[in-house]
């Protein structure tokens, strides 16, 4: 049976990247980045290429815009028309995760159409990473109320940062969206990092959570 996930996160630099890498590597799923803004020479899918030693399919971008932009200002800069119609979820044979650029209302085009949009179209599982700062409570709470008001399934919430269980159990209190698990700041992100924490996540039957 295989598994699609679309991962969004609370806003942008949380760490959605790093997350995808490592649910690629613990489901062996193929990657796929819809819009890439800006970064194009060291771009997320080049990312997860590396530090998962093109051991997964990805599939490429349906977009690439030149700047690091909001996509909906990136694209008319570099004068692209972004159809969502046109972004069709890829047929796999296996798992499938798509990243998200930003957060889950980031617009994709100049007429308000947003990344929640393109996961309603998409009709897939919805995983929410969460970073731990102050302010991301309602930061968090406020994805999962948008989220729900579509009635779109959040399949889980994944933190990223030091541990906090009690941001962790008031979020999971007042949603009822279970933590699957965390991810700490990694010193350096790499093939070996990536791996040895799966390997962690493996042996604490995380699996069983994810399919």
């Amino acid at each position: 049976m295989s598994n699609s996930y679309f991962l969004t996160g609370i806003g942008t630099d949380v760490g959605k990247t790093v997350v995808s890498a490592i649910l690629c590597e613990l489901l062996q799923a193929t990657y796929w980045k819809p819009i890439q803004s800006g970064d194009l020479q060291h771009s997320d899918s080049k990312k997860i290429q590396e530090w998962l030693n093109n051991t997964i399919e990805i599939i490429p971008e349906g977009h690439l815009f030149s700047e690091a932009l909001s996509p909906h200002v990136a694209s008319k800069i570099d004068g692209v028309s972004i159809n969502p119609a046109m972004l069709n979820l890829p047929k796999t044979t296996g798992n499938l995760i798509v990243e998200g650029a930003g957060g889950w209302l980031v617009p994709i085009n100049e007429a308000g159409i947003t990344f929640a949009d393109l996961a309603e179209q998409w009709n897939i599982p919805i995983i929410l990473v969460s970073r731990h700062y102050l302010g991301s409570i309602n930061h968090t709470l406020l994805s999962i109320e948008s989220i729900q008001a579509r009635n779109m399934k959040i399949h889980g919430i994944i933190y990223v940062g030091e541990p906090l269980p009690d941001t962790c159990e008031i979020i999971e209190k007042m949603t009822g969206v279970k933590t699957l698990f965390s991810v700490p700041l990694f010193d350096k992100v790499d093939t070996d990092t990536i791996k040895l924490f799966v390997k962690e996540l493996l042996s604490n039957g995380i699996l069983k959570s994810l399919v």
